[in-house]
């Protein structure tokens, strides 16, 4: 398909939540619309519900930030607070900690090489 609507209306979405060994706190549930295509490359709009957890990233991820807080921490140091209008690419090899202080929602693009 050359063209394909990204809105929650236009899939299913699918929820779920960190590992338990990833959790810091919290009990965040995660509602992902995800558009994919054989290439590496997803994009959609997701949503997580107050709390912590450990992330790793070994993809590029682009993301826009349309309503509610986060912070992103590396474990580098590095330190992002995200809220609506936002916008921030990951890199691969990031590490660190994603906190959802106001559920969040976002779109995003990944795209795995």
């Amino acid at each position: 398909m050359l063209l394909q609507a990204l809105t929650p209306a236009a899939t299913d979405p699918e929820t779920s939540r960190p590992d338990p060994e990833k959790l810091i706190s919290g009990d965040p549930i995660h509602t992902t619309w995800n558009v994919e295509d054989d290439r590496g490359l997803y994009c959609g709009i997701w949503q997580s519900t107050p709390g912590a957890w450990r992330c790793s990233y070994d993809e590029w991820e682009y993301c826009r930030i349309l309503s509610g807080r986060a912070v992103i921490t590396g474990d580098d140091g590095s330190r992002l607070e995200v809220g609506p209008g936002d916008s921030f690419i990951l890199r691969p090899g990031f590490t660190g900690r994603w906190e959802v202080l106001e559920t969040i929602r976002k779109d995003y693009v990944i795209l795995f090489r």
